[in-house]
């Protein structure tokens, strides 16, 4: 007691291993613990628990104490309260580096705790199950929070699990004689990251609910002048670290890889699998993304080649292909050759033997498509030793919101997914009415130039870009960059996608000069009539679509 030790009450003393001989345990997640609970039994640990998970343990034959015979008062509301009690809570943060602390728990008669295991109550997955309401509500876990973050920020003393995928260790611990100082760090760190990610999920809930309840009273439509978003007052972003990769997008630069673990995180390129090559980099996963999001843009069989972040060709199968998606390969390769020279290929189907071998010759960075025909793998892996070949997940999906660094704070943006490709709601400004073949090229090349970054014009003639132009300050240098890409021979005939207004009717002009008997554009130009009257002269079909497509 205090009368026998030298020490001051205030001076913290190291402790490093710390035997488990009380243990708190209170978990919704089953998973894992009758071996748990018989491992505690058997190493003499006496275990305090809750409720169902008590009952469990007690059925198992290992002796357990029930919370309320500690506090010595019963579960009440409904279960809305029994572990927030001072004799909990108090052997949970006593710091007993601090002889003070140990004394005040000898005149409390509060015994510590070593070991806490705790898991939270299903929030998420009421929610997935269809919760609503004050069933939601009720699933919002209180005591388990403050138990974990309590014994979290007193890792010096106590061992906090919320994983059962732990627990292995934990037994392993106390077979050792206990748990080290560095091992409580790691499962506190990993305690307060679970902690955070339920916190976000319940307010990610509430956010949707209120966005829902706006909606509902407003009568909203889902036009872009009505359509509330539902920002909230605050969001986070959480994820899990996958990689350290080699280097940013300079040798210079550190990077890493994370994984999204919100709770309506959706499975994407970070997900993927890789079969063979050299490890992913962090411009490897930009030219990727890039290249997946130009692929999945249509719904048939198609095929991107991206270079930092640009399309250098995008096709779709021809509709009578015996192999399509080799197909659309060939027809987006044939749009720049050289510019494909350590590109990055994208495909939305299964990649199959003949498109692996069309790719065998070609210098190529990464493939990533939805799978791969066995012969296909296999010959990727014997032919292209340094191809980084990725599989996206079977729950693959596109995100709904994109978000950009800047300094100080972030942007935050609806994706681009404006349903403005039905042809049927274009207006015809100029020229005659297309004919099927040319409508549907149009329609091509206004998907297309979607993922073609701004200022952008795409030049396309039977479902496959001939010539883009990306990335230039105005759109006079696009239109010339484009005509270029595709040479004079397949420019001629061809249709034009601009991602937005021409400001003036010099771009069109040059595109007129070129042979284009099409053009698709949003309209809205101040001086729309005379690019209308440009058009006109020229016999020249145009459509305006009433919406445009940056892509910065």
């Amino acid at each position: 007691m205090a009368g026998h030790d030298s020490r001051n009450a205030n001076d913290y003393r190291h402790r490093d291993r710390i035997q488990v001989r009380r243990a708190l345990v209170s978990v919704s997640d089953k998973t894992g613990l009758e071996e748990l609970a018989r491992a505690l039994g058997e190493a003499g640990v006496e275990i305090v628990s809750t409720g169902s998970t008590a009952k469990t343990i007690a059925a198992l034959g290992v002796p357990v104490t029930e919370v309320s015979q500690v506090t010595g008062f019963p579960e009440s509301l409904d279960g809305r309260v029994k572990t927030l009690h001072p004799k909990v809570h108090a052997g949970l943060l006593a710091d007993l580096r601090l002889i003070d602390h140990e004394n005040q728990l000898a005149e409390l008669d509060i015994r510590p705790f070593e070991l806490v295991i705790v898991n939270l109550y299903p929030f998420v997955q009421a929610i997935q199950a269809g919760a609503a309401g004050e069933q939601a509500v009720e699933q919002i876990d209180i005591g388990g929070p403050a138990m974990v973050r309590a014994s979290a920020k007193n890792h010096a003393n106590v061992a906090i699990v919320v994983d059962p995928a732990r627990y292995h260790d934990i037994i392993a611990a106390i077979a050792d004689g206990g748990t080290t100082l560095k091992q409580r760090r790691e499962l506190a760190a990993s305690a307060f990251a679970h902690t955070a990610r339920y916190d976000t999920a319940v307010a990610g809930w509430f956010a949707d609910e209120l966005d829902r309840e706006w909606r509902r009273d407003a009568g909203a439509t889902t036009t872009a002048e009505s359509k509330n978003p539902g920002f909230g007052a605050d969001f986070e972003l959480t994820g899990s670290l996958v990689n350290v990769l080699r280097y940013g997008e300079n040798s210079h630069q550190a990077a890493a890889l994370y994984r999204d673990t919100r709770k309506d995180a959706i499975a994407g390129l970070a997900q993927a699998r890789q079969y063979g090559g050299k490890e992913m980099s962090y411009n490897n996963y930009v030219d990727a993304d890039a290249a997946v999001r130009a692929a999945y843009d249509h719904e048939e069989p198609a095929v991107a080649i991206i270079k930092h972040a640009n399309p250098c060709g995008i096709a779709i199968a021809t509709p009578d292909s015996d192999d399509p998606i080799a197909d659309a390969h060939a027809r987006a390769h044939l749009c720049d050759p050289l510019s494909a020279f350590g590109g990055v290929i994208a495909a939305n189907r299964p990649v199959t033997l003949a498109m692996a071998q069309q790719i065998g010759p070609v210098f190529t960075e990464v493939i990533v498509a939805p799978g791969y025909e066995l012969t296909a793998l296999e010959y990727l892996l014997n032919k292209k030793k340094d191809l980084r070949i990725l599989e996206l997940p079977a729950n693959f999906g596109r995100p709904q919101r994109e978000y950009r660094q800047i300094s100080g704070g972030i942007l935050v943006q609806e994706v681009d997914d404006f349903d403005d490709f039905n042809t049927s709601n274009w207006k015809l400004a100029a020229g005659p009415m297309a004919d099927h073949a040319t409508l549907a090229d149009l329609a091509f090349a206004w998907k297309a130039c979607r993922s073609v970054k701004s200022n952008a014009i795409l030049l396309a003639k039977d479902g496959a870009a001939v010539g883009i132009g990306m990335g230039q300050v105005n759109r006079k240098d696009s239109c010339n960059l484009a005509i270029d890409r595709a040479n004079t021979t397949r420019a001629k005939g061809s249709v034009a996608a601009s991602d937005a207004f021409f400001p003036f009717a010099d771009g069109l002009e040059i595109l007129i000069s070129a042979g284009i008997k099409a053009v698709v554009q949003p309209g809205g130009s101040k001086r729309d009539d005379e690019i209308i009257a440009a058009a006109e002269a020229a016999g020249l079909t145009m459509y305006f679509t009433g919406e445009r497509h940056f892509f910065h």
